[in-house]
């Protein structure tokens, strides 16, 4: 029943994404047989009208009528340019998170069932919804604070019955997946059942507002001496998983230019902090905020910035951040043989591609840009053309980094409509500077050297019981030949003393390894 379901409802997806001229608007030449048959039947069942509107308008009208679901498919796919192409990507992005709002007494049982505590005794006043997306919506609240005055806070609370409705609809996803990996080959290699999980994954988080508490907490601790830019405070007492309060935000929208203008506040400032913070929060810290669109970001009084909304993050590891700092800094001094050597080193381009060539192709995307004025130059673009180029080199598709390109994309854009004579570069010097020192440096060095004597003392802890199982292995493996092989008596002698010497000298190696451990670790601090 629940297959003969999602096949009903990729069906009402397939039927309502014909109507409204998605399916059209699809290139579907390239493709053949059944494939392409279906094409040209979705394509022929568009609306009349919908020919007249551009492909971004389809899609929006289409997975508005469809649902949440489809709305985070949507923004989920809109990160993912290497698996829809650029210009789909672009125009998912401009999909609006929009739906309507609930009623606010549904929203006080949601509160109540998921703190456990009645809404009444949490907050002094609920008063209505002030925004709706496809996961949560958000109320004005009154509480009663330890100071003893009242406190305006803003409650975000999940829509009722969303999870259950993503599921179900997530079993169609799945279909569909294994439907393209099925009869069109050349989606294969891009693992569309992967994607899905993928999409389940982050989507189950999303719904688990306690982690976007926990999510705004942690940039607020990697941010708290940053000048210009913070997060909400959060109130953990009234935060669940179907809660997350947080102090309300007095302040402009970024995306309210005019009312910025107004206000007096220095708009090219305002720009140079965003960057700025959005590099910090990237290459220093590895954590950054995913979804910094104008309507998540405010601007208080004193012209600093407040972002909300962290239900999508991005993470950087050590050996990214090291990866951008290289890259960056060989474009900086056009050392393009360095820029590819550093794609090899962290495996990123198989082996099999000669270092050289790729050195060809990452020049001929350095050159123009160092021939451009400074206004110009564009950090994201920079980034775009470089994930385009090692495609042809078969670079292997990281997800964090395809998402910390498409946010630079975002984050400059805001920039730019902030000040449209924006100099990237020279905004974003300071902060490149600094990391590459972090990164390249003689702190990176020591870093690494406590890495390693860390490593080394896991391995000491670890090393009695693998010696063990080592010993126990060719105990096995002697009994194993003394049942049911047969093996000259001589042999079995010399697999027994080469047993006995490999754990004397597994013995005398950790003796040595843990000597080694001891004097970096002892270096080190």
């Amino acid at each position: 029943m629940t297959a003969i379901g999602a096949q009903l409802r990729l069906m009402r997806a397939g039927w309502i994404f014909a109507r409204e001229g998605v399916v059209a608007a699809l290139p579907g030449d390239q493709l053949d047989g059944m494939p392409r048959f279906f094409w040209r039947i979705g394509k022929s069942l568009a609306r009349p009208r919908s020919h007249s509107r551009d492909r971004a308008t389809r899609i929006s009208r289409a997975i508005e009528r469809l649902g949440p679901s489809y709305v985070k498919l949507g923004q989920f796919l809109a990160t993912r340019p290497d698996i829809v192409g650029t210009e789909l990507a672009r125009d998912l992005s401009l999909l609006h998170d929009r739906m309507e709002t609930f009623p606010v007494d549904q929203s006080r049982r949601t509160i109540e069932e998921s703190i456990g505590r009645p809404c009444d005794e949490l907050f002094v006043e609920l008063r209505d919804p002030v925004a709706a997306a496809s996961i949560a919506q958000v109320h004005p609240a009154i509480l009663y604070g330890p100071d003893g005055r009242n406190h305006k806070v803003a409650v975000k609370v999940i829509r009722p019955g969303v999870r259950r409705r993503f599921y179900n609809d997530l079993e169609s996803f799945f279909l569909a997946a294994r439907m393209l990996e099925r009869f069109v080959p050349a989606t294969r290699r891009l693992h569309p059942v992967e994607i899905a999980n993928t999409l389940a994954q982050t989507t189950r988080m999303e719904m688990d507002l306690r982690l976007e508490a926990a999510a705004l907490s942690e940039l607020a601790e990697n941010t708290q001496d940053d000048p210009g830019f913070r997060t909400p405070a959060v109130d953990w007492e009234r935060t669940g998983r179907d809660i997350v309060t947080m102090e309300w935000i007095d302040g402009i929208k970024l995306s309210d230019t005019e009312r910025l203008r107004a206000s007096g506040l220095d708009l090219s400032a305002l720009a140079v902090c965003l960057i700025q913070s959005f590099l910090r929060h990237a290459m220093r810290d590895g954590f950054f905020h995913a979804d910094m669109h104008p309507g998540n970001l405010f601007v208080e009084a004193d012209g600093t910035l407040v972002a909300v909304d962290l239900g999508i993050s991005g993470r950087l590891g050590n050996r990214e951040r090291r990866f951008l700092a290289d890259i960056l800094y060989g474009f900086i001094i056009r050392d393009y043989r360095r820029v590819a050597d550093v794609h090899f080193e962290a495996g990123y381009v198989p082996k099999r591609h000669d270092p050289a060539s790729f050195a060809q192709a990452i020049r001929a995307i350095g050159e123009p840009i160092h021939g451009q004025s400074a206004e110009t130059i564009s950090m994201a673009k920079l980034l775009t053309l470089l994930f385009e180029v090692t495609e042809l080199f078969d670079m292997e598709t990281r997800t964090e980094l395809i998402m910390l390109q498409k946010t630079m994309v975002t984050v400059e854009g805001v920039a730019r409509t902030l000040d449209p004579h924006f100099n990237m570069w020279k905004a974003a010097e300071p902060v490149v500077r600094e990391c590459l020192t972090m990164e390249l440096g003689p702190q990176a060095i020591l870093a690494d050297m406590k890495d390693s004597g860390t490593a080394l003392l896991a391995l000491l802890r670890q090393a009695p019981e693998n010696l063990r199982r080592a010993e126990r292995m060719i105990d096995e493996l002697e009994e194993l030949i003394d049942g049911g092989l047969t093996v000259a008596d001589e042999s079995v002698e010399r697999l027994s003393r080469a047993g006995s010497r490999f754990a004397r000298a597994g013995r005398i190696s950790l003796w040595i390894i843990a000597a080694c451990a001891v004097w970096i670790a002892w270096q080190v601090t």
